[in-house]
């Protein structure tokens, strides 16, 4: 695995992240980092699983025609999973330009919106769609990390997808207060589009509309319990 790394881009408590270059093109590195409370068995095996489970999800995105890095090398062994670089800037980097027009923020976050009905179509739930995890190249929409996608078919488990979106555009982003209903509008349109949810292997995936009304449903609980 020959990768030259160039600038760390995240350390966190479960991988550490670099940019550099993989065989001349641009790359990054995803590094499993051990976790010390865990029994080393155990922790290897958790680690290989989540890792090849990343790498197939991405392959599987790839397949579908979703802008998602593609997988260049993977040592699983070694925790190592190194991936294209996409360009673009994070969400949050443009969601906070202080010239940032009210036009040009719904129009990204409507394809923010198609981006997210695109991958659930695909029975896949990213599992952490922050604005961290979205990065906006003119007019496409790159989503990365999946280190805690996975592939499902409960209809709960998309709308918790939503929800945790929901809740960063509303504590990170205050000034944007119609923010989720872009994305809302961009989902549900883009299911308009396309037409019926697919019937998939596991069975068929909870349409747009189902999803919508589940992240109401989560809202409500959210509120009645906080």
């Amino acid at each position: 695995m020959v990768f030259t790394p160039a600038e760390r881009l995240h350390l966190g408590a479960e991988a550490e992240v670099w940019k550099g270059t993989w065989f001349g093109k641009q790359a990054v590195r995803k590094q499993r980092r051990p976790r010390s409370w865990r029994h080393p068995d155990l922790d290897h095996r958790l680690g290989v699983r989540r890792m090849i489970s990343e790498a197939r999800l991405l392959v599987r995105s790839r397949k579908a025609g979703l802008s998602v890095p593609a997988v260049l090398d993977l040592d699983y062994e070694g925790g190592q999973l190194i991936i294209e670089h996409l360009d673009g800037k994070p969400l949050i980097e443009v969601l906070n330009a202080p010239n940032a027009s009210g036009e040009d923020i719904k129009a990204t976050l409507w394809r923010v919106g198609e981006a997210v009905r695109l991958l659930h179509r695909e029975a896949m739930t990213h599992g952490d769609l922050s604005s961290n995890n979205v990065l906006v190249e003119d007019e496409r929409i790159h989503l990365i990390d999946f280190g805690l996608a996975s592939i499902e078919y409960d209809v709960e488990r998309f709308g918790i997808d939503l929800h945790v979106l929901d809740e960063i555009l509303g504590a990170s982003h205050p000034q944007w207060p119609g923010a989720i209903d872009w994305v809302i509008e961009g989902y549900l349109e883009t299911e308009e589009r396309l037409g019926p949810s697919p019937v998939l292997q596991g069975g068929t995936v909870p349409n747009a509309r189902e999803v919508h009304a589940r992240l109401e449903d989560i809202r409500t609980r959210v509120r009645y319990h906080g």
